[in-house]
């Protein structure tokens, strides 16, 4: 499957999500509609063990939502905005697949949302990222609020928001909206190298994981174990589990389904 805005490409195990929209993926309606559909024909590839969300442009990472776009939008026609971004959202966050972003250049907005939902994010030295939407009377409504708040705190995300500067690699691996900082040249090598690593793991367990730390993260401690009892237990009945243990007493390399 083919799309006008979304360049997808699998390199290997590893399936690449590019944003590719000159001059500054300004993400329009058009290519908002192209968002989700895309993530889950990567996802759905049975060949895809991990997705990365990227971009096609060298100084773009994102700029965020096309501001022509809103020009005269209704309150109802915002709804529909919100609710197929809150989809994508859902979507990532819910993946049975690794997620990871490769952030180059200028990432704001509704881009960079999108990467509050990886479950790793690798950043070029040279990037800038931040959530501008204070400067024209708005939120981050790819489940912006929910993720950063999520993912850096409270404190953090409040200077983010109210805020609304944009930040270096640097800064921004500090304070944890990154994992990893790398050289620009190193970006797509480093992201496709980890992504081969992942992929090389017992996607079962790897699945097991985000749904410990995704949906167990989100709840109260007695409803985390729950989740965490309910993985254990489902691995354990897997024929990988078994593999794994006659692998390690076998002193050989496994073989997973």
């Amino acid at each position: 499957m083919t799309f006008e805005f979304i360049e997808l490409e699998c390199c290997g195990p590893v399936g690449w999500f590019r944003f590719n929209r000159t001059p500054v993926n300004a993400v329009h309606w058009p290519m908002l509609d192209e968002l989700e559909p895309a993530f889950a024909t990567l996802h759905d590839d049975p060949d895809v063990r991990v997705i990365v969300i990227a971009s096609a442009l060298e100084r773009y990472f994102s700029s965020g939502a096309d501001i022509s776009t809103f020009k005269g939008v209704t309150a109802k026609r915002m709804a529909d905005w919100v609710t197929t971004s809150h989809r994508l959202a859902q979507a990532m966050r819910g993946s049975e697949k690794p997620v990871l972003a490769a952030i180059n250049g200028i990432a704001v907005g509704g881009g960079l949302e999108m990467t509050l939902h990886a479950d790793l994010r690798f950043a070029a030295s040279d990037a800038r990222l931040g959530q501008p939407e204070i400067n024209i009377g708005f939120i981050p409504p790819v489940a912006g609020t929910q993720g950063l708040v999520r993912l850096l705190g409270r404190s953090q995300a409040f200077r983010m928001l109210y805020g609304g500067e944009l930040i270096n690699a640097a800064t921004a691996c500090d304070i944890g909206l990154v994992d990893f900082v790398t050289a620009p040249d190193s970006l797509a090598g480093d992201v496709q190298a980890y992504g081969e690593m992942l992929a090389a793991k017992p996607a079962n367990a790897l699945t097991a994981i985000r749904r410990c730390l995704i949906d167990g993260g989100t709840r109260d401690f007695d409803a985390g174990l729950e989740i965490e009892r309910a993985q254990a237990i489902a691995l354990a009945g897997h024929e990988n589990f078994a593999e794994g243990i006659a692998a390690f007493l076998e002193k050989r390399k496994p073989v997973w389904k």
